[in-house]
């Protein structure tokens, strides 16, 4: 029942922001992404779960990055979009399918989202110039490098797009990791069980002046950290690699 009421819930809030988006994104892609901002804020809070952010003294009020976290549930993007400033204008590198949600998509849209369609590899180079050209707009993107939900509580493989990303712009990575999503709606099971997610700043990792030879170098130190920032439960799962 409490599942039930929690879909509701987030149904509403999309509609209702999702139309608020979609009219301010004709006017401002900035003001678009700061609606999200507000719709992941209220999502969590019409579902009663809060949410602690450490580590903000890492973030530069005027700096951008590209945004890295573990992906653990479908809670973790209105976990994100709330705990990061909006200032930031997180902007997700989402699944095309959520594109054609009707309200979430149509916002997404409007707050500069870039889809990604993971089953068409042949469509990589164009993500990747479309990210560019978001960047260069203005925001952060954010990437789960993992790509889809952890099943076991263990990182996936990494992808290596998001570092590609970095390495062309010399955006700071910032990775970030979320301790407790899993536990309050574990994917594909419909229970919900309220507790405090944890949301875990870590200080950003220079890529300026790196070559794309040192991308592996990269991804590795990322891994380690966004594994020990997703907490005290965090380990490199049977998938992963140090």
């Amino acid at each position: 029942m409490r599942l039930l009421l929690t879909r509701v819930a987030f149904g509403l809030a999309t509609v209702a922001l999702g139309a608020t988006a979609v009219a301010v994104g004709l006017v401002s892609q900035r003001g678009a992404a700061r609606v999200a901002h507000a719709w992941g804020r209220l999502c969590l809070r019409l579902i009663g779960v809060p949410v602690s952010v450490e580590g903000r003294e890492h973030l530069a009020t005027d700096a951008r990055y590209v945004i890295m976290a573990n992906h653990e549930s479908s809670l973790d993007i209105p976990v994100l979009l709330s705990a990061l400033p909006a200032s930031l204008e997180p902007r997700f590198l989402a699944k095309k399918d959520l594109f054609g949600i009707p309200f979430l998509g149509w916002a997404m849209a409007s707050a500069g989202f870039i889809p990604v369609d993971r089953e068409d590899r042949s469509t990589a180079p164009a993500t990747l110039a479309r990210t560019l050209e978001e960047i260069r707009r203005g925001g952060s993107p954010l990437v789960f490098p993992e790509q889809t939900w952890t099943t076991d509580g263990g990182l996936l493989p990494f992808a290596r797009g998001g570092f590609l990303v970095a390495l062309k712009t010399g955006l700071p990575i910032l990775p970030v990791g979320l301790e407790g999503t899993r536990l309050v709606l574990p994917p594909n099971r419909g229970v919900l069980r309220p507790r405090t997610i944890v949301v875990r700043i870590g200080e950003p990792i220079a890529t300026a002046g790196l070559g794309v030879s040192r991308r592996n170098e990269l991804m590795a130190r990322t891994r380690r950290e966004i594994d020990r920032l997703r907490g005290p439960a965090g380990h490199l799962g049977e998938h992963g690699q140090n």
